[in-house]
């Protein structure tokens, strides 16, 4: 029997994940996952692969999304009122204009500080309304490329297996930053052939395999470098046409409580891509 044993939720795109062991999946993803993302001044996204210090900031959200809390060793800690009113401004990911919601002076110095570039601090605004590609199509606010990351224990185990095989120090599940983790299948990557599944009352389908970038080779608890694992023994068996990948991206069906030791139902299984 699979069960869900990690969830992990992501309020600001790039910085420190929260784990729980329960949480509500809404229609793009577990709720408040990557709903704020730190930018420069022209709007563009910071993402780990230039700025891996942000690896070490630790936002946390209260339940209802009132107020975001930053806090970083060595910085005092910084209580926003999180905005969704003030005048909207463009921001840019991959090259795709948004909007967003700036969250005012204080969130920005305080980032600024901490990656020693001036950045902003904007919110995914109400009105919020993209639309992911893949088999399924979904919607999710700033993740990458879909709604929710999907990893099993069984994959990172075959990958350990390979990086210890070559002499290097295998990688912890941190370095792929999911949100749901699965565990009980002997099957490496089967989350590469789930269709559809349900976990507590929430369903998902699969959209496409998660292409991985220069951010897994960022140790998450030093918010440094440590490469070239494990993008290097991906590339030795886990290329797509778009690059090397792990785990997979689901959009959401159906909308619903999960939890830590919930059960995984795959109601439809297909062939892996790769």
């Amino acid at each position: 029997m699979a069960t869900v044993i990690g969830l992990t939720c992501y309020p600001i795109k790039g910085c420190r994940g929260t784990s729980s062991p329960d949480a509500d999946m809404t229609q793009a993803g577990l709720a408040h996952d990557r709903a704020f993302m730190v930018t420069d001044e022209g709007g563009v996204f910071r993402s780990q692969r230039r700025d891996p210090r942000l690896a070490l900031v630790r936002p946390e959200i209260g339940a209802a999304g009132e107020w975001l809390t930053l806090r970083a060793d060595g910085m005092d800690t910084v209580r926003v009122e999180v905005d969704l009113t003030s005048t909207r401004r463009d921001v840019e990911l991959f090259g795709v204009r948004y909007t967003g919601v700036d969250q005012g002076d204080a969130a920005a110095e305080w980032l600024s500080e901490m990656l020693g570039r001036p950045s902003r601090l904007v919110r995914v605004p109400p009105e919020h309304d993209r639309v992911t590609d893949g088999l399924t199509p979904g919607t999710c606010g700033y993740a990458d490329s879909g709604a929710v990351l999907v990893t099993t224990v069984s994959s990172l185990t075959a990958l350990n297996s390979r990086i210890e095989a070559r002499g290097a120090e295998p990688v912890p599940m941190s370095r792929f930053r999911p949100n749901i983790v699965i565990d009980g299948w002997d099957e490496a990557h089967a989350e590469d052939r789930m269709r559809r599944f349900e976990a507590g009352d929430a369903e998902l389908a699969y959209a496409k395999l998660a292409i991985r970038c220069s951010v897994t080779l960022v140790d998450q608890e030093s918010g440094c470098r440590a490469g070239p694992e494990p993008l290097r023994t991906l590339a030795d068996y886990r290329r797509a046409p778009s690059g090397v990948a792990f785990g997979a991206k689901f959009s959401v069906l159906r909308p619903g409580k999960l939890s830590v030791g919930d059960e995984v139902t795959v109601t439809a299984w297909g062939d892996s891509a790769l």
